[in-house]
């Protein structure tokens, strides 16, 4: 009851506040977000966890400085008190991907708090229907590469890691990089390198993924067709913890308009590697339900699965699934329901099995 109580005031909060972002000026523009959640887990066949509910409420202000029509100067802070279900709970997948309290500190082991990202871009204009935008500075790699219409916001689209991007892949956030997007037309081209601080076994890491995309057009809407593959430097422990090796995969991901009311998507990821991981295997998919259909147009419902296969750790697989349901109140505000299912299959022991009920609140400006 205290933790429901101490978030009762951010979310109403949130409900209750007014736009308060705004171009200041033709040039200088200041937005971002505020969100509040609550997630309650309901277990089975997990010792050592209990069925409990916590909290989270990240606030993530960002500036954006415009000197002209090709170049443009960004800086994203991230805050956050509490990291919601994700360091109690039993599932090896996070209920909530979004960047939490433990998330925003010393980030990437270098010693940097709240700066999530900090970088200059500027476009170079081949001709109406072609450009080239190449960024660098502090970067997240998920804002070129992986992207989904359907599944890929944690604030405002499902939840659960699995569905925003795959956790069986490396794609690192908030770290020196370049990046460059080549826009021609029905398809764009992503290239992304980037030094990491620390990985998961506390190496210095170099990331370097490409994408290929293309848009198109038919009977049923529009569709985004993409193709991703990600490759790191020789700096993450194998099995054994005595030698170092790659990071590699490949990434599928797809969102197909069904009409005026509908999309689906999918999003399938595999590992070609010796290094230590979790899951090797990601199929993942869903549909999109706009609230058209039912008079409320700025409604949507989101309803996804995933199956994940097991790596060279102890886990065998995971079957997870989440529905959510997203009002939107006005321009700035909305806010959400959902219910996520999760379990985890160990190769030896316990199958953590349980729902996660949530309660989301977001403001944009």
């Amino acid at each position: 009851m205290k933790q429901t109580i101490r978030l009762v005031v951010p979310v109403f909060a949130i409900i209750s506040m007014p736009a308060i972002a705004y171009d200041v000026n033709d040039q200088l523009s200041i937005g971002g977000l505020l969100a509040g959640a609550i997630q309650c887990q309901n277990l089975s066949d997990a010792p050592g966890f209990e069925d409990t509910c916590e909290y989270a409420v990240p606030l993530q202000p960002e500036m954006s400085f415009r000197p002209n029509d090709t170049d443009e100067i960004f800086f994203k802070f991230g805050f956050a008190a509490g990291n919601g279900l994700n360091e109690v709970t039993p599932f090896k997948v996070s209920p909530w991907a979004a960047s939490l309290e433990s998330d925003v500190k010393n980030i990437n082991g270098r010693n940097r708090d709240y700066l999530l990202t900090a970088w200059y871009k500027h476009t170079f204009k081949l001709s109406n229907a072609n450009t080239i935008d190449a960024t660098f500075g502090i970067i997240d790699s998920t804002q070129y590469l992986d992207e989904n219409a359907y599944a890929n916001d944690e604030y405002t689209q499902f939840m659960n890691a699995a569905l925003t991007n795959g956790p069986n892949v490396f794609l690192p956030s908030y770290d020196i990089g370049v990046s460059t997007v080549w826009n021609a037309g029905r398809w764009t081209f992503s290239g992304v390198l980037m030094n990491i601080g620390e990985n998961i076994d506390g190496n210095n890491t170099t990331f370097l993924g490409v994408q290929a995309e293309i848009q198109i057009n038919n009977s049923l809407g529009t569709g985004n067709y993409r193709v991703i593959i990600k490759n790191t430097s020789k700096d993450f422990l194998d099995v054994t913890g005595t030698q170092l090796e790659r990071r590699e995969s490949a990434t599928l991901s797809v969102d197909q308009e069904l009409g005026d009311t509908t999309g689906a998507w999918i999003r399938l990821g595999w590992r070609d590697d010796n290094a230590a991981g979790d899951y090797d295997t990601l199929y993942s998919g869903g549909i999109d339900l706009k609230g058209a259909a039912w008079k409320r147009q700025g409604d949507n419902i989101g309803i996804g699965m995933a199956y994940l296969q097991g790596g060279s750790q102890a886990i065998k697989d995971t079957t997870l699934a989440e529905a959510y349901y997203r009002w939107r109140l006005n321009n700035v505000l909305a806010l959400s329901t959902s219910i996520q299912y999760q379990n985890d299959h160990y190769n030896v022991g316990v199958a953590p099995e349980g729902f996660i009920f949530g309660l989301r609140a977001v403001a944009e400006f």
